[in-house]
């Protein structure tokens, strides 16, 4: 059910050149809005890559046509991406209670370091600080896991007692002394929240996890609460729990509902107050009437005003603007329940829109000629809206690092009735493809054919894998009636399964000379580099993002080990997939395509099988079997492989800055800035929207 696609084009994010940190970060400690940012100028080639510290790269997007769009149109703009800014404190608090609190002493000591900042100690401060900033907490954005800075504890405290203590999060009347005490351990104790989602299926998930969805509850009593709250027979149910925190307080157990006057009221009362103003200056009556239901289901807390929402957004369809805001994403739940805060401000790009929508207006002849059982498969396709865009502002779950594939809503039932909306963010593709090298591709396909296939055809097939996944993939299927939400009956592994799902949907058709009928693939080696990129990736690549001898408990990466896995042990006799060893070098090659998406086609039958019949069991057995575990040899040689090209396996974006020009109370412009440097952005964002409070 989930609907953000973080496949990154292997051409695009794990093929990188090496590249240098910036070390203008060590002497950039205060904000200075002018003195980081660069204006939009034609006559100069733009800067996409910022700095690369630690595993993480740092890029920047631009958003293409921006000066033509009208006065009203860059208000509305303005005015969404203030909303979006405004949420970015919840998803903070929503990933571990304590991020606030170690967050702005962070903010504290680097707007107020007066020491020298070209010391090692300090540093390796400030790169632990970026990856805080990075992740919106103290655990890995992807992996999960609880990470630490390489500067002492000792220094860490120095930095404290010197930084200014009206300036740090202090309790009333706690001594810096005290403060040091209670902050260093969050920061620096393995054994304190070690993980933020924990999917480890042995273990208690909630109890494991140091998300901020649950206090004082296990998970026993997290689903026995929610499944009294259940009705499998409502045909069209809200997803239960999906904006509130769930405790237990004085022996009982109860929900604390995100929205005006309950919990992150601070925050939501900001984002409601730009939401009012976007109102004011909408393209159109649909999508008025979105904004506004999306208010109502901030100031009510109301899953039915939600689901009200979502139908309003799903049925604007001509508007060029577009937003995703609210708690909408479950991955950061190990129960798969609670949203996390997100929001994608974003402009249509209509002439890259013409691919995807061919796509989506044949959305039915793919269903009729898929491998579904017959049950399965809708008999009436509706409503898919597909189109590329240009992200304007991302915040929350979304940012720094971000999705390049959108299909929304989530509730399944919606989505059969009203159908749904798919986006290709267009600009933020654009930006991996400018940024990328072919090192990774040299160092891991078999021979020079390959090499060549995959970096001639694969930015394309990228982007035809992302209009598949989302417009076709998480549109497909249907659900045999009682059977419920997948996140009910999947529980902890239905967002693997879905991108799996949608993943399947994507791969088995892009070998399909439908595409090139269609005339979005100019031929079926575009399919073919595809499926090249994917088994290696799945196999061997993405474990360059696991420490040795972790497992794999990020949806995404289960999704694709398991497809890869399982294609490669069922394909085994024919030898469909064969792993060779040369020189000490692994790799995996394809020698019959044909086959291999034979075998797709029934894996991706299976799938939703296990979606529309609700079966646990089986959906567990496929991942737990094909895509938890990790070959340890495997894993040592990838990593060894991966760290001579000295790449950072992953990336995210300094966002644009919209600012408006007033006169007489009145915008009369806005105009588009584009930052290049991602601490004092981080700063600037902290100052100016900063309205949760740290938890003490």
């Amino acid at each position: 059910m989930n609907s953000k696609l973080f496949f990154i084009p292997i051409t695009a994010a794990l093929a990188l050149s090496a590249c240098k940190s910036n070390q203008s970060d060590y002497n950039s400690t205060i904000t200075k809005t002018n003195q980081d940012t660069i204006k939009s100028d034609t006559s100069k080639p733009f800067e996409y890559v910022s700095e690369q510290f630690a595993d993480l790269r740092i890029l920047r997007y631009e958003i293409p046509g921006f000066d033509q769009l009208s006065l009203q149109q860059k208000e509305l703009l303005y005015y969404l991406s203030e909303a979006a800014l405004c949420g970015r404190d919840i998803t903070w608090d929503q990933n571990y209670k304590f991020n606030l609190t170690v967050r702005k002493t962070i903010d504290a000591i680097v707007n107020g370091y007066k020491g020298d900042v070209n010391s090692e100690d300090y540093k390796k401060f400030l790169v632990y600080s970026k990856r805080v900033w990075f992740s919106r907490g103290i655990h890995h954005h992807y992996g999960s896991e609880k990470f630490f800075p390489e500067c002492s504890q000792e220094f860490f405290a120095q930095l404290i007692a010197s930084t200014e203590a009206s300036q740090l999060p202090l309790k009333s009347g706690e001594s810096i002394k005290d403060f040091e005490a209670r902050i260093l351990p969050i920061i620096y104790d393995p054994k304190i929240a070690p993980k933020k989602v924990s999917l480890d299926a042995s273990k208690d998930l909630i109890t494991s996890s140091a998300v901020n969805f649950y206090e004082g509850v296990n998970q026993k009593e997290a689903i026995a609460f929610y499944e009294k709250l259940t009705n499998k027979t409502d045909t069209m149910p809200v997803m239960i729990g999906l904006n509130s925190k769930l405790i237990k307080e004085n022996g009982v157990i109860k929900e604390k509902t995100w929205k005006v006057g309950g919990m992150y009221t601070q925050a939501i009362e900001k984002i409601v107050y730009w939401l009012e103003k976007a109102s004011t200056v909408a393209e159109n009556p649909e999508q008025k009437l979105a904004i506004d239901k999306l208010v109502q289901f901030y100031k009510s807390g109301s899953l039915k005003d939600f689901d009200d929402y979502n139908i309003a957004w799903v049925k604007d369809t001509q508007s060029a603007i577009d937003v995703t805001n609210g708690f909408i994403e479950v991955y950061e739940d190990p129960l798969g329940k609670k949203g996390s805060f997100e929001s994608v401000v974003s402009v249509k790009d209509f002439e890259a829109s013409k691919r995807i929508a061919t796509i989506g207006a044949n959305a039915q002849w793919f269903e009729d000629n898929s491998t579904l059982l017959p049950q399965h498969k809708k008999k009436n396709v509706k409503g898919i809206s597909a189109k590329v865009i240009n992200a304007v502002m991302e915040s929350g779950d979304a940012a720094p690092s971000t999705p390049i594939g959108i299909n929304l809503p989530n509730n399944e039932w919606i989505r059969e009735t009203h159908g749904s909306k798919s986006v290709n963010l267009g600009n933020i593709v654009e930006a991996y493809e400018k940024a990328a090298g072919g090192s990774v591709v040299n160092e891991f396909y078999y021979n020079d054919a390959i090499k060549k296939n995959v970096l001639e055809y694969a930015g394309l097939a990228d982007k035809l894998h992302t209009d598949m996944h989302e417009v076709i993939g998480h549109a497909s299927g249907q659900i045999e009636p009682g059977i419920g939400q997948p996140h009910e009956t999947l529980k902890n592994y239905a967002s693997a399964l879905e991108e799996g799902r949608a993943d399947l949907v994507a791969l088995y058709y892009l070998m399909d000379q439908k595409l090139v009928e269609l005339g979005v693939m100019p031929s079926l080696d575009y399919g073919k580099a595809s499926y090249d990129e994917y088994i290696t990736k799945g196999l061997m690549v993405q474990l360059s993002r696991l420490k040795l001898g972790d497992n794999i408990e990020e949806a995404h990466m289960r999704n694709r080990q398991m497809i890869a896995k399982w294609a490669l042990e069922k394909g085994k006799k024919d030898k469909v997939i064969e792993k060779k060893v040369e020189n000490g070098k692994t790799f995996f090659v394809i020698n019959d395509y044909l086959k291999l998406r034979v075998l797709f086609g029934e894996l991706l039958k299976e799938l939703q099988r296990i979606k529309s019949q609700g079966d646990y069991k089986a959906g567990k057995d496929l991942i737990e079997n094909y895509g938890v575990k990790v070959d340890l040899a495997l894993h040592k040689e990838v990593l060894e492989r991966y760290k001579k090209l000295a790449m950072a396996p992953y990336q995210g974006f300094i966002q644009p800055k919209l600012v408006p020009t007033m006169k007489d109370g009145k915008i009369v412009d806005v105009k588009v800035e584009y930052p290049s440097n991602f601490t004092n952005q981080m700063l600037e964002y902290s100052k100016n929207y900063s309205y949760l409070p740290a938890i003490n």
